[in-house]
């Protein structure tokens, strides 16, 4: 099985330290991307091991791949425009892309 970027299935593609983008997309299916993430840029700041995509579980798929899940950190001023926290979401791979 390969992942989503033609690699080894669970090879990670982000290092911790990458500034990646949540990826804004409609799915008509569930996805455990928060909507208040889509098109904010994070800082990877842990990666966990290969597990199924739960948007694949959801759907009742018999083969849901296996991505790679990583604990992403966003500033919350950059989230709702004020707040010195952060806000840390575990995402799976398909849900980020590359900040150019």
């Amino acid at each position: 099985m390969s992942g989503p970027a033609g690699g080894p299935a669970g090879a990670p593609r982000f290092p911790v330290g990458s500034q990646v983008r949540a990826r804004t997309c409609d799915p008509d299916h569930h996805t455990r991307l928060p909507r208040y993430l889509h098109g904010h840029v994070g800082d990877v700041v842990a990666v966990a091991p290969a597990a199924p995509l739960p948007d694949d579980v959801a759907r009742g798929l018999p083969e849901p791949r296996v991505e790679p899940v990583y604990a992403v950190r966003f500033h919350a001023a950059d989230l709702w425009g004020s707040g010195a926290h952060t806000v840390t979401a575990d995402l799976w791979e398909c849900y980020l892309e590359p900040v150019s």
